[in-house]
């Protein structure tokens, strides 16, 4: 397994809208992996392939010990949201590709998903809390789309500006 790179906002690759995925074969099983890999060494507990520049619908979840939702990583490759719930939450929330930073973020409560498994079997899934907001937001990176999309335009403005000024001083 590898550790990849993954991108920071305001990286325009974070912007583009991923590809789907023919079928979960072993270069994609390696993808997954790697992924998972980078998340662990991150400590993080969801990523997309988007964010490492890999524009291949392909999302790696795990909320395992840390919040005892899920026994093990949840690996979803074209996960297709298909239906949402009209109660909503507010969840306090972070990003790989946004370091050091965090906003509060609406959306559905419940969700429904379907995808296929890393053994490119298709599976649905209904879920709610933690685990529907963090699916939610990594389908969002494979849309193109952080979560500070979801905040006030200051607020996003404001984080945007100060991870600029970040990358300029790194050069």
């Amino acid at each position: 397994m590898a550790i990849l790179e993954i991108l920071t906002a305001p990286d325009p690759r974070l912007t583009m809208k991923s590809l789907p995925v023919e079928k979960v074969d072993a270069s994609i099983r390696k993808l997954m992996d790697n992924l998972l890999e980078t998340l662990y060494d991150n400590n993080g507990v969801g990523i997309a392939a988007a964010q490492t520049g890999i524009h291949q619908r392909v999302i790696v979840i795990d909320l395992g010990d840390k919040h005892n939702i899920s026994p093990k990583p949840l690996f979803m490759a074209n996960p297709e949201l298909t239906w949402l719930s009209p109660a909503m939450q507010t969840t306090a929330e972070a990003c790989l590709s946004v370091p050091n930073f965090s906003g509060n973020v609406v959306r559905p409560l419940e969700i429904g998903v379907t995808y296929l498994d890393e053994n490119n079997q298709k599976m649905t899934l209904e879920v709610s809390g933690l685990m529907a907001d963090c699916i939610q937001h990594e389908v969002d990176h494979l849309n193109g789309i952080l979560y500070i999309e979801h905040l006030s335009s200051l607020k996003r403005n404001l984080i945007l500006s100060k991870l600029t000024k970040i990358k300029r001083k790194q050069r």
